[in-house]
């Protein structure tokens, strides 16, 4: 019997609308399984870039703090939470006579308040120009000329208003420039000269005296240490140590390190998650397309002795598993970005890790490969069905129940 040219595409689109229950069934089972897999990427994927951006913008080796405030220094580096402590600046000098100590620069920090004197609570940095080499690189990426006093540079998630001024203890500072996402707590920061910090530090007094009650002329809060190349940055940290009493040692690479450790923790359990949804999956639906092809058994010989071909049954199956699949891939991407993106700094405040977003085109691949993998599951999970039908005889398959 000569083949009837059928669209194979049509048939499978038509068959599943006219079982919509069925059908919605198909398109939930992969819409979780992309739902999981586009949230866990995703989640993953930002966290590496978290973890890449603040490796890269962080740039010292060490950072030597008060006795008693490395919680708080992590704090505001990871998650920028505003801390004040301060040292005696003298430090320096025994810190960039040590072996395999490039370069020392401090840090001087200071919390705005949350009432009208301020547009935010957030943690002010302060640098010296002449020593930094951490700071100003990164501003040197946003804006070309140097940072005067008077102006500051606020971090990505710092608001500033229309003029391009934030207001701090009721003077309003012009900022210079905005700067590029870090994933640390440097994006809630903002940043300025030390001597733009002098003024701040007396219009706070003036508005409450206990702000820098422990501040005195001569004191920072961190001085921040690069080492020579091939240095152990962790031996320098301890031998700081032993020489001043008063500080403690942050090595950045512990910190990083760790963080590491922790991401590679979830990645692996996000993968094992995966893995054992994709096969369950996989599962669920070969048993759902093995019951309904036995529902569709006279559908299917009526369908061979109209002229369709073995190899057109097995299509119009497929066909119709990997539409499915990719309607609930759809369907589970949408949700997973209505779940993820609105509340990435909810995520990142959870997890408790360095968090930014992925570009518009890792998106974009990771939602293709989710497509692609719900599209494979059914087709994974209905070939033995497919091949099933196939190979029935037409006219046994027509004659039975009679």
């Amino acid at each position: 019997m000569q083949d009837i040219n059928l669209n194979t595409v049509t048939l499978s689109i038509k068959n599943l609308q006219a079982k919509p229950v069925r059908t919605a069934c198909l398109i939930l089972i992969t819409a979780i399984l992309a739902f999981t897999v586009f949230c866990g990427s995703i989640i993953a994927l930002n966290l590496g870039q978290g973890l890449a951006a603040i490796t890269k913008r962080f740039g010292a080796d060490i950072m030597v703090v008060p006795k008693g405030s490395i919680e708080e220094a992590q704090t505001i580096l990871l998650r920028g939470e505003p801390h004040n402590f301060y040292f005696d600046a003298k430090i320096i000098d025994t810190i960039n006579n040590i072996d395999g100590i490039i370069q020392a620069s401090p840090q001087f920090f200071l919390a705005s308040l949350s009432t009208d004197c301020c547009d935010d609570h957030v943690q002010l940095i302060a640098y010296d120009p002449e020593t930094d080499f951490v700071v100003q690189p990164w501003i040197a990426e946003k804006y070309g000329d140097k940072v005067l006093d008077g102006q500051v540079v606020v971090g990505s998630h710092i608001s500033i208003n229309t003029n391009r001024t934030i207001k701090l203890f009721n003077n309003n500072y012009a900022a210079a420039a905005q700067l590029s996402p870090s994933a640390s707590g440097f994006d809630t920061s903002v940043f300025m000269t030390m001597n733009t910090m002098r003024d701040l530090v007396e219009h706070s007094k003036m508005i409450d005296s206990s702000i820098a009650e422990n501040y005195k002329d001569g004191m920072v809060s961190a001085i921040l240490v690069k080492t020579e190349h091939g240095k152990d940055a962790s031996v320098i940290a301890s031998y700081i140590k032993e020489q001043n009493e008063e500080v403690d040692a942050l090595v950045s690479q512990g910190v990083f390190t760790r963080i590491a450790s922790s991401l590679s923790g979830f990645t692996n359990y996000f993968r094992v998650i995966s893995l054992i949804l994709w096969l369950l999956a996989v599962v669920v639906l070969a048993a759902v397309f093995s019951g309904l092809i036995y529902e569709r058994k006279k559908e299917f010989a009526l369908l061979r002795v109209i002229g369709a071909a073995r190899g057109r049954l097995v299509g119009i199956v497929l066909c119709e598993s990997s539409l499915a699949g990719i309607a609930g891939g759809i369907a589970g991407i949408i949700l997973a970005c209505i779940t993820v993106f609105p509340f990435a700094n909810l995520i990142s405040a959870r997890l408790g890790l360095p968090y930014l977003d992925a570009s518009i085109l890792n998106i974009i691949f990771l939602m293709l490969i989710c497509l692609i993998i719900s599209a494979l599951s059914g087709i994974f999970a209905s070939l033995y069905s497919a091949l099933k039908i196939s190979k029935a005889e037409t006219y046994f398959t027509m004659r039975e129940g009679e």
